[in-house]
Parts: C-alpha cells; sequence; structure tokens
C-alpha cells in the first residue's frame, strides 16, 4: 500500500473520497469545518437531520458536495471531543478504511489526523494512520480463492497536514510506517501459512530469499547435523517425534560497525505444535500453526530494519521445529542435555518451546550481544494473566524492562511487566535432572521465564510471552503480526532515528 503526504485547501483537492472527522454532538473537526464552509454548511445541514451524531465508529458517506472537489466525502464519528485519545483515533481510522476499502475508490484522502489526539504528536498520528490502514486493507489469499476480496482495494492512501513546515516530518512517519507494515504483513503471512505448507525448512528458504533480497542481511541455516555436533539436546529432542527436520535460522544485519554490539531477537518457531505425547485436545488444535508467531515477528522486525537501513547492528535467531507424537518423540519423565551442559527432565512434552528457545539462547553467547530479546507463544497462562491485550515482559535487567515498555507505550503494541522473583526456581526442581521443564500450575508464565534465566546469565536478556497477542480467534481469526511494530519501535530508538520527532 502507497502513502503519500497532501497539504493545502481540502475543498479543492482531488480526490475519491476525503475521509473527515465528527464528534459527538453533531461537532465538526477543523477539517470538516473548512469542507462546511466551502459547501455552504452542507455538512451541518446535514447533521442536524440525525444522520449521523458523532458516535465512535460509526460513518456517514456524502456524494458530490457543492464547492468540494471530492468525489465522496466520509464522515467517522470520533466519539466525545473530549475523549479524543489514541484509542478513538485508532478506531475511527479503522472504520474509515474498512469501508473506504470496499467502495471500489482504490484511493482516498484521510483528515482525521486533525485535531491530534490527546497525548499524540504529528509524527505518530501520521505514523499510527499509515499502519491502521495497512492492517485493516491485510487479506491472507495465498491458499484461497477469496471471493470476498475488494475488486477495486485501497491502493492509495494520502495523510493531509495543515501545516507545510511538518511535512519533512510527515514524510518520515511514512517511511517508517510503511517499513513496520512490510515487516508485520510478512508476519501475518507466515504465521496464517498452514503447518503442511510453513515447515521448518520453508522458514529457511523464507530467510535465505529475505538475504538475496536485501545486501545488508547474511543469513545461516543450522540443519540437524550441526546442530547434532554442537550439543543442541534440547532443541532435537523435540523434532524427533516429526518427519520435518529442525533448522536453527541465522540472519545478521551488519548496519553498524564491525566492533557494535549486536542486539539479538529469537523467536520461537514451533510450526506446528500437537504437544507431542502430552497431547492437546482436538478443539482449536489447529491455531497451532500460530506457535511460530514468535519466529514469524522476528523475520517481519529483520525485514523492517531491512528497509529501514538503519546504522546498527541485529541478528535474529529462530530455532524452527514441529513438536509431534511419535515413537520417537519424547516421553514425559525423559532427560536430556541442553547445548549449556545443563540436565532437563521432561515433565510435559507440550511444554516444549522452552526445550528449543533454551539452546537457541545458549547459542547466542557466541554473538557477544549487548542485548537479548527473545519472544514467544510459550504459555497458555501469560494468556489468563493478561488477557489479549499486552505481552507479557520479564527480565531483571532494570533499564532494559524501561527501554521495552516505554517502546511498547510510544508504539501503542503494549506490554506489561511480570515478576521474574528467584523465589519461583525452585518450582522447577527435579530429583533426577537439573531441572524440569514445568513448576507445575501455579505462576505458569512466571515459572517458563524463569525456565530460560537459567540459559541466559552471559547477557542482558528479556522475555516476551507473546501467546495472548500473536493471533486472533474465532471469525476474525488470523495472526495479528504483533510485536513487530514495538521491536521496530525500539530499533529505530536505538538507532537515533527518532530524534526531534
Amino acid at each position: 500500500m502507497d502513502f503519500t503526504l497532501k497539504t493545502g485547501d481540502l475543498a479543492k483537492l482531488k480526490t475519491p473520497c476525503l475521509v473527515l472527522g465528527v464528534f459527538e454532538k453533531h461537532k465538526l473537526s477543523p477539517p470538516a469545518e473548512q469542507i462546511d464552509k466551502a459547501s455552504g454548511g452542507r455538512l451541518s445541514a446535514l447533521l442536524k437531520k440525525g444522520d449521523l451524531n458523532g458516535e465512535a465508529g460509526r460513518t456517514l458517506l456524502l456524494y458530490e458536495l457543492p464547492g468540494v472537489n471530492a468525489e465522496r466525502v466520509l464522515l467517522v464519528g470520533c466519539g466525545k471531543k473530549k475523549d479524543y485519545n489514541r484509542s478513538a483515533y485508532r478506531k475511527a481510522l479503522a472504520a474509515a478504511i474498512s469501508l473506504v476499502n470496499q467502495l471500489g475508490a482504490g484511493e482516498a484522502l484521510c483528515a482525521l489526523a486533525e485535531p491530534l489526539p490527546a497525548r499524540l504528536d504529528r509524527y505518530h498520528a501520521l505514523r499510527d494512520a499509515a499502519l491502521t490502514a495497512a492492517d485493516r486493507v491485510y487479506r491472507y489469499d495465498l491458499t484461497k480463492d477469496d471471493k470476498q476480496a475488494p475488486k477495486h482495494p485501497l491502493k492509495r492512501l494520502a495523510l493531509w497536514v495543515e501545516r507545510k513546515g511538518e511535512v519533512e516530518l510527515g514524510e518520515r512517519a511514512i517511511a517508517h510506517a510503511q517499513a513496520m507494515a512490510a515487516g508485520t504483513d510478512l508476519a501475518k503471512t507466515l504465521a496464517n501459512l498452514p503447518g503442511n505448507i510453513c515447515t521448518p525448512n520453508y522458514l529457511a528458504e523464507q530467510a535465505l530469499e529475505l538475504g538475496q533480497r536485501y545486501k545488508t542481511l547474511e543469513v545461516d541455516i543450522l540443519d540437524e547435523a550441526r546442530m547434532s555436533e554442537l550439543g543442541m539436546g534440547a532443541l532435537l529432542s523435540v523434532a524427533r517425534g516429526s518427519r520435518q527436520p529442525p533448522r536453527l535460522i541465522v540472519m545478521h544485519y551488519r548496519g553498524g560497525k564491525a566492533d557494535d554490539k549486536p542486539l539479538v531477537l529469537v523467536g520461537k518457531g514451533l510450526t506446528f505444535d500437537a504437544g507431542g505425547i502430552s497431547l492437546k485436545p482436538a478443539a482449536e488444535m489447529d491455531e497451532m500453526k500460530y506457535d511460530m508467531c514468535g519466529g514469524a515477528s522476528v523475520f517481519g522486525a529483520m525485514r523492517a530494519l531491512c528497509e529501514l537501513g538503519l546504522k546498527l547492528n541485529v541478528i535474529g535467531v529462530v530455532p524452527a521445529s514441529e513438536n509431534l507424537p511419535d515413537g520417537a518423540a519424547n516421553k514425559p519423565g525423559d532427560i536430556v542435555t541442553s547445548l549449556s551442559g545443563q540436565t532437563i527432565e521432561i515433565l510435559n512434552t507440550d511444554a516444549e518451546g522452552r526445550l528449543i528457545l533454551c539452546d537457541a539462547l545458549t547459542y547466542c553467547e557466541r554473538f557477544e550481544p549487548e542485548s537479548v530479546i527473545d519472544l514467544a507463544t510459550l504459555t497458555g497462562a501469560c494468556v489468563v494473566a493478561l488477557g489479549k491485550h499486552p505481552a507479557g515482559l520479564f527480565t531483571q535487567d532494570e533499564a532494559l524492562a524501561h527501554e521495552i515498555l516505554a517502546a511498547g507505550e510510544t508504539s501503542g503494541d503494549r506490554a506489561w511487566r511480570m515478576p521474574l522473583w528467584d523465589d519461583y526456581q525452585n518450582q522447577l526442581d527435579s530429583n533426577f535432572a537439573d531441572m524440569a521443564n514445568i513448576g507445575g500450575r501455579d505462576g505458569g508464565a512466571i515459572t517458563a521465564a524463569c525456565f530460560l534465566a537459567r540459559f541466559t546469565k552471559h547477557y542482558r536478556w528479556a522475555h516476551l510471552d507473546i501467546a495472548g497477542i500473536a493471533w486472533n480467534s474465532g471469525k476474525e481469526k488470523g495472526a495479528t503480526g504483533r510485536p513487530v511494530i514495538l521491536l521496530t519501535q525500539l530499533i529505530l530508538e536505538r538507532a537515533g532515528a527518532l530524534k526531534n520527532v
């Protein structure tokens, strides 16, 4: 999707559809007031008839307004003016884009960023508009004949800014949004693919294609033999129940100086998780293709980074495997030796994500990282604790916690910090190995993070449990692409690309 900026008299600008905001009690936004004046009060007159009161998300489509060059004018309810915040703004944007996408107009001009929502600056308002639009027009169609797809979908969106002095800032917002959207779309598509197509080797092939597309990206794929030579007993044990061989995917982005320590992103890449011998219930098991959303988000963040061309070093690591029941699969009570040399008693084969992650996290030591952030659809317990809104953040590094939380708040792709106290570690005690792979029902998301913490003692580390945010169920089933935007926000800030925003 293409985004541009426009300035000037709204009434004189030509567009198939002009999008304007209206607040409750028929209060027009400043851009809508301009159009009302140009049309001889036509908007005010129509609103007084009661067709639209300004309720959040409600819309009214008008044609051929006198004195206005736009073919259509779409009025969007923004709720109460005093409550016009980021959430209300995004709701209005989503409603407008969804309708325009079905109109067949192909392009539109949006003036919803005026007035600015509470506590939102011009850069983020314009970036949010582009990101919301990209999210609403995304459709998955790789394995279906999408008969419900719009025949002429929205392909171009112009964002209106009142002052020409804000054009440069707006162009930065659009450039960043386009990179974020490209990364988010990639993450969504990889996650939405079925497990029989998106296998560990398929993910590896996608990484190699990214490496061919971007000169700044170097890709290394570790196969089963190489992982065995290294001693990745935990990761390999998970793959034994599958006919699909595992892969450890390593993507090096070298935009900084050679001696700059890299940020490492590690994403769980379980391309399908049936639970192994500890078999999951059949209901909604199809959604376990989404158990690789952590890995998909690493792919998305790396693509966004390549599009932006930022000056820093980042490494993306994706351990990829399937977890299926088989005669060779892990059994409850089995003991495996991880790359770190620590032994693990597998009490539940469905707690497999931490097994592939722990070897990947140990592997990251060789990069001498500045910091490591892993992201995984790790526990249902995190969904119970936090619901579907924030990711769960676990770290003992105060500075890193602040950085991630701030990036989440700034980008609107939020996280919430959870405890990672040593008090929970004894729940992982085992009579037969250095640790068990589960710690019981109590604090399940926390003990999972405590398990990973045992493999990250040589660098700064944070864990994001994204089980609640990575996909939607029900009628709107599909991957969300989160937390690509959070990760890209953090990377932009580290690269100094958001100065003077």
